[in-house]
């Protein structure tokens, strides 16, 4: 009787040990899917803020997420957010042909947080006719905060401090432009200078003089000067 006694004791024993460790694992299963059912569900209800085009500060996801993060690593795995830059992201547009990054203006609002700059490009020069041709894969950025040359996504800009500069750009303005820059310019400087003399002929005097006035450099001032008299 003592032995039987003893056999379904640890018969019972090992029946409720056994239910223990089965429950005990149900209950971390159960609580590991709520817990990535909550992680997900949180990670749907920042998507939802996104919007396709928009470049996003990590600060910016502070709003919507207290695990900014973790939601910005899964973001960026899945394809949704891309990093532009350290601390910077952005969500690409769809189109046709896949994929496309952010408008330049949108980059640079984003860098900067400052909606005070112009962007332009040598490229613009061209279409002074003034002889220049040259193709440049840069970027100027005009602007009161930040200077130096900065990869943004795949393309480089160089941020020049500026005390002054238009809201945008103008054929007033890109002469005078082109002018400070002649010795960057990849184009024979003299060349330019006598094309550049044949077509103030042909400008307007008072507004080529204002932006003389406002924009040139004081090099460029006394190259103008006897154009403009």
């Amino acid at each position: 009787m003592a032995e039987s006694y003893k056999i379904r004791h640890f018969l019972v024993l090992s029946i409720l040990h056994e239910f223990y460790i089965n429950f005990h694992s149900y209950s971390n299963k159960k609580y590991y899917f709520c817990d990535t059912g909550n992680h997900m569900s949180k990670l749907d209800h920042l998507k939802k803020h996104l919007k396709q085009g928009n470049v996003y500060r990590r600060a910016d996801l502070e709003q919507w997420t207290t695990s900014v993060d973790r939601h910005l690593a899964a973001l960026v795995k899945e394809g949704t957010l891309k990093k532009m830059s350290p601390g910077v992201y952005y969500f690409p547009k769809q189109s046709a042909f896949g994929a496309t990054p952010p408008e330049e203006e949108t980059l640079v609002r984003s860098f900067l947080k400052d909606d005070r700059f112009l962007v332009t490009s040598p490229n613009a020069y061209n279409s002074l006719g003034v002889g220049t041709t040259q193709l440049y894969n840069q970027s100027t950025v005009y602007n009161h905060k930040r200077h130096g040359e900065f990869k943004l996504g795949n393309r480089k800009f160089d941020f020049q401090l500026k005390h002054h500069f238009p809201e945008k750009l103008t054929k007033e303005f890109l002469m005078v432009d082109l002018v400070n820059n002649l010795d960057k310019l990849a184009e024979d400087p003299e060349e330019v200078l006598k094309n550049v003399s044949h077509k103030v002929a042909s400008m307007d005097h008072n507004k080529l003089q204002h932006s003389v006035n406002l924009y040139a450099s004081n090099k460029a001032k006394k190259i103008f000067e006897p154009l403009l008299r």
